[in-house]
């Protein structure tokens, strides 16, 4: 793993044993799919921080030394995963932030994921529930405990991925993608107003084809004519089976990964292959 990590603007060796995004997990974070020596959702992915750093009171590294470091990361043409990692800073003990000195960010270089499995992915329903709390619905935050939680509750090869739900029993996405269930011939999407995180590819495929957010439940998603989910590093994967429920291919599942293909270059089929 090809790792820098900064303080405010200076390069340093090591994350600060006060760092609050260690002792709280009071930080951000975006992972983003490289493709070529470029990031070409990096817009995106700088304006969810942005976003995110606003509803935080957080402060934001400089742009231009993220993006030439990112740059010289990629130098050498390659694919593979970026992480940008923000964190409020330093400070004293204690949850109060008056004594922070800058903000940490972090930026890491990954080896691409293994390809899906060639028929579509095999989930389960997660026992773990997602808690409810507006202040951070739709944030891409540092504590995902709960996602640890629900990912933990399989090992193996039987299952891909696992939904889970929240308090209400109310779905809301995939551990670590989000859902698109097609009912008649719209796509509808979990709402992300109450809990969950707003994926950048989500944010796609909402433009893309006027997909509808809704409240959706667990009959809403079993009883769907198909399902998909999508993440801004594997792009839109059909979904083959959940728990009993199988699903074949659906000629419209086809044509939104073929949309996604053509606007973002790297969610060929044919070079994600190729290349992991």
């Amino acid at each position: 793993m090809n790792a820098r990590i900064f303080a405010g603007a200076r390069r340093i060796e090591a994350i600060p044993a006060n760092d609050r995004g260690l002792a709280y997990g009071d930080g951000l974070f975006e992972t983003m799919r490289a493709h070529r020596g470029g990031v070409p959702w990096f817009e995106r992915h700088w304006a969810r921080m942005a976003d995110g750093a606003r509803r935080l009171r957080m402060a934001l590294p400089d742009r231009p030394l993220v993006e030439s470091n990112l740059h010289e990361m990629l130098a050498d043409g390659g694919d593979g995963v970026l992480k940008l990692l923000l964190t409020r800073g330093g400070g004293g003990r204690g949850y109060s932030a008056a004594a922070v000195t800058g903000p940490t960010w972090i930026l890491t270089r990954h080896p691409l994921p293994p390809p899906p499995r060639a028929n579509g992915l095999h989930l389960r329903w997660c026992d773990t529930r997602l808690a409810v709390q507006p202040l951070l619905a739709g944030l891409k935050h540092c504590n995902r405990l709960e996602q640890v939680l629900a990912r933990g509750e399989w090992v193996g090869d039987d299952w891909d991925e696992g939904l889970v739900r929240d308090t209400d029993g109310n779905v809301v996405s995939a551990t670590s993608a989000n859902l698109f269930a097609l009912r008649g011939d719209r796509w509808q999407t979990p709402r992300v107003d109450r809990c969950g995180v707003a994926g950048v590819c989500r944010g796609w495929v909402l433009e893309a084809t006027g997909a509808a957010e809704a409240t959706l439940s667990v009959n809403d998603v079993e009883r769907a004519d198909a399902v998909v989910l999508c993440n801004a590093v594997r792009g839109i994967l059909p979904v083959a089976r959940l728990g009993d429920r199988a699903w074949p291919a659906h000629p419209a599942v086809h044509e939104l990964q073929g949309r996604l293909s053509a606007a973002h270059p790297a969610f060929n089929p044919t070079i994600t292959e190729d290349l992991a």
